[in-house]
């Protein structure tokens, strides 16, 4: 099936070792040995993945200001299939085809089980897309989504020292000194410490 120029691929890995996919100060997202991997392809290019097995995504989403330290550290447990987009190298490198017994140790009957995984998963993705994911490679960065345990799509998308973290009820991007941090309530921004708050029924605060 394809979405946008992008296809999966038919063929299933498993990862050899644990994998790292990104780390930088803010956060990381890693998977353990034997996750399942299938691939997915822009024009016979490979731009990502979708991952079952077992991860975890840690992210700092922390911002330090001169009334104190806002936000709080996310930790996600990576059970459920969860796609990957942006430099594949690394993982190509920890991959080995998978065979029956490891499609059945994830609740898998047969191979076109994982594929129908991913592509409705994919298929979400771009039906709420944040940007037009059609010229994404891996000098972009990286867009993971994942699978809440409401099945909402949490979406992390990265790219050097930028990053930007949606999820269900809360937007959090950092670049640097910079950052924003949205809830329900009230949007914070914070440059060099300095911050300014709006709330939700319209008031304005700045805190120098």
């Amino acid at each position: 099936m394809i979405w946008q120029d992008y296809q999966i691929d038919s063929t299933i890995s498993k990862a050899t070792e644990d994998i790292t996919l990104w780390e930088t100060e803010k956060g990381i997202v890693k998977i353990e040995k034997g996750t399942l991997a299938i691939g997915l392809k822009l024009r016979d290019q490979q731009r990502g993945y979708v991952l079952h097995g077992h991860g975890e995504l840690l992210l700092d989403a922390i911002v330090e200001t001169e009334e104190g330290a806002l936000g709080k550290p996310i930790e996600k447990e990576l059970n459920k299939p969860f796609l990957m987009l942006g430099d594949t190298d690394e993982v190509q490198q920890h991959l080995t085809t998978a065979n029956k017994e490891d499609l059945t140790e994830m609740d898998y009957e047969d191979s076109q089980k994982f594929v129908n995984e991913a592509e409705d998963l994919f298929g979400r993705l771009f039906r709420g897309r944040l940007y037009d994911y059609r010229c994404f490679d891996k000098h972009d960065g990286f867009v993971f989504a994942f699978p809440s345990e409401a099945d909402e799509l949490s979406i992390l998308v990265t790219k050097d020292s930028k990053l930007v973290y949606k999820a269900e009820g809360m937007v959090f991007v950092s670049d640097r000194n910079k950052a924003v941090l949205k809830s329900p309530n009230e949007v914070v921004v914070v440059r060099g410490g300095k911050m300014h708050v709006v709330k939700k029924h319209g008031s304005f605060r700045h805190c120098c």
